[in-house]
């Protein structure tokens, strides 16, 4: 947390690109244990670099201004349709070239395609909002423009979300969530995960963003229930591999995939609020 926070608050926004692509490609080699562990075999040079390209890509995007076209907002910079559109050649013209049919085929190639949306896009989207929404807004270190304080919000939305299903599901617990997936999540520790998180994002919203107190209510119950859902979801994919952690990179609390899991998913609307609607 130390790492993350000072290198968001404190150093240019090239350094939160380079975290979050180091962060990137220590999922992917995770995710690519858990895809073999699956039966899924999945390049690491060519899932490995998609990875890195669309998070540079989203980082490195146009402006807002210049992805309007024929008055059509795209939501994603064109590079990273070039690069997805690239790495679906390469990954269909190598199973080609193995010239091995069989139902692994597909498997091979969704597993590999699917990384870099799964990692490389939220990732990406993060380092943009540090670095774009940074450089449009005043030179104040508070501004309520700066990129510093608009990438902080997700990761104190997440943590309170986070903390708050821990402690709630502790203490008032008794339903399961998802048994067959996580079974030590409760359905009160999922709500209770998504009315703190939505007092975080309504009480920390009000102070960075001029919306109306009802959107960024909104918008923290959208954030919390895709944290918990991107949880499960990194959840289903160990367990559908039999693993419990997916490393043991971090002593303690398993891998970088274990820590990220939440953001994943919620990343991708908190950047389109943030763009689009903000």
């Amino acid at each position: 947390m130390p790492v993350v926070i000072g290198t968001i608050w404190f150093l240019p926004a090239q350094a939160t690109f380079l975290l979050a692509a180091v962060a990137g490609v220590l999922a992917f080699t995770e995710y690519r244990a858990i895809a073999k562990a699956l039966g899924a075999e999945v390049p690491g040079l060519i899932g490995g670099t998609s990875v890195v390209l669309v998070c540079l890509s989203m980082f490195t995007g146009n402006s807002l201004s210049d992805n309007i076209v024929n008055d059509q907002v795209s939501i994603l910079p064109n590079e990273v349709y070039l690069v997805l559109l690239a790495a679906l050649i390469v990954v269909g013209a190598v199973a080609v070239g193995r010239g091995r049919p069989g139902p692994a085929v597909l498997a091979d190639a969704a597993a590999t395609i699917f990384a870099p949306i799964y990692l490389g896009l939220p990732l990406g989207a993060l380092a943009a909002l540090r670095g774009e929404i940074g450089s449009k807004g005043a030179e104040a270190l508070m501004s309520p423009n700066s990129g510093r304080i608009v990438v902080l919000l997700l990761l104190v939305i997440i943590v309170v979300s986070d903390s708050a299903q821990y402690y709630t599901g502790r203490a008032f617990g008794r339903r399961p969530l998802a048994p067959a997936i996580s079974p030590k999540k409760t359905v009160e520790g999922a709500v209770g995960g998504v009315v703190f998180g939505t007092l975080a994002t309504a009480i920390g919203g009000h102070y960075v963003f001029v919306t109306p107190m009802w959107l960024l209510a909104l918008l923290g119950v959208a954030i919390s229930l895709l944290g918990i859902v991107g949880d499960l979801f990194e959840s289903l994919l160990k367990r559908s591999a039999g693993v419990k952690d997916s490393s043991h990179l971090i002593p303690g609390h398993g891998g970088v995939l274990d820590r990220i899991d939440s953001w994943l998913f919620a990343a991708p609307v908190y950047y389109v609020f943030v763009r689009f609607i903000a």
